[in-house]
């Protein structure tokens, strides 16, 4: 991993608690795996301890690593470093998305609750004006109880959202073509086409990664579709909403949105979307950040724990659900 990546997630207790488990290969960690330091590591690791900024594991890294046999990683996405060798050669993977999905989860249940209640623009009415608004003639399109949330994607992160979500008078909607009816009633949510999703929701939280088949996924008509002030929440990758539909459709008043992620990543400084009261932008900080990189470290430390003593990952990836993951 990167050596910023290290210094953060792996703070003196996790190198400790590892040591305890089994030999540490001494540090810095390996942010480039083609140096003869990291050949002569490689030559004897059974396991790689991966994170944010790992090189890519080809054909060259495993040559140079003939006894490794699994890889964990702490953070989410294996995409950008486990490769097609990696499955050839029968390496066991093992990932920290479940512990990176619960911070992603209660910034989406946040941003829900304070989306019913009109915060952030009622804030800014308050700051300008300086003065107590007629509260008890409040529109009753602002609250929770009984407002409809949709959630588009039972990813690990949208079940969490969903989790999150039922101690509340909040209707759930969920689109994911892969989620059967059976699955939807123990979720105990309400399982609805697509287009459903969009025109029947106060709130829309989009938790789909991009793959090549959701790209743009959130269309021009689905954003059209949805009531007029409701709420759309992109936590997962900006490039899965059409951007310029998205912001057609803030500028123009009809809906609102909380974008922890657009496309490009960082908008430019020009885009009309910083300027709208009605969209709050945030720099992809719903993950894992702080204190919440110890929960992705003792994760790791858990799931090394279990290899080395022959229990298995509990956190497994498989290579066959690739095509379904972030």
């Amino acid at each position: 991993m990167s050596r910023d990546a290290a210094a953060a997630v792996l703070d003196s207790a996790s190198l400790d608690a590892l040591r305890e488990i089994c030999d540490l290969a001494p540090l810095p960690a390996l942010d480039d795996l083609s140096t003869p330091r990291a050949k002569s590591l490689l030559a004897d690791v059974d396991l790689l301890i991966t994170g944010w900024g790992c090189p890519v594991l080809d054909e060259e890294v495993l040559r140079a690593a003939p006894r490794l046999r699994a890889v964990v990683h702490t953070a989410g996405s294996v995409r950008g470093h486990v490769t097609d060798a990696c499955w050839e050669r029968g390496i066991e993977v093992s990932s920290a998305a479940a512990a990176n999905a619960l911070p992603v989860a209660e910034y989406t249940l946040a941003m829900i609750l304070l989306a019913g209640k009109r915060v952030l623009e009622r804030a800014h009415d308050f700051k300008a004006s300086r003065r107590r608004d007629e509260w008890l003639r409040t529109p009753d399109s602002t609250g929770n109880y009984r407002s409809t949330v949709g959630i588009l994607s039972a990813s690990l992160i949208g079940r969490r959202v969903i989790e999150l979500l039922r101690p509340h008078d909040i209707g759930v909607l969920l689109h994911d073509p892969y989620v059967s009816d059976a699955d939807a009633a123990e979720l105990d949510v309400e399982r609805v086409e697509l287009a459903d999703l969009f025109a029947r929701c106060d709130t829309v939280s989009v938790h789909t990664p991009l793959l090549p088949g959701t790209r743009g996924l959130v269309s021009r008509a689905l954003l059209d579709s949805m009531p007029a002030g409701a709420m759309l929440i992109n936590t997962s990758r900006g490039a899965v909403v059409d951007q310029d539909a998205l912001t057609d459709a803030v500028r123009a008043g009809r809906i609102r949105a909380v974008l922890d992620v657009t496309d490009p990543e960082v908008l430019p400084p020009d885009h009309p979307l910083w300027d709208c009261e009605n969209a709050l932008i945030t720099p992809h900080l719903a993950g894992s950040q702080g204190n919440e990189w110890r929960r992705l470290a003792d994760l790791a430390l858990a799931e090394t724990a279990r290899w080395a003593s022959g229990t298995g990952f509990l956190h497994p990836v498989r290579r066959e659900r690739l095509a379904f993951l972030a």
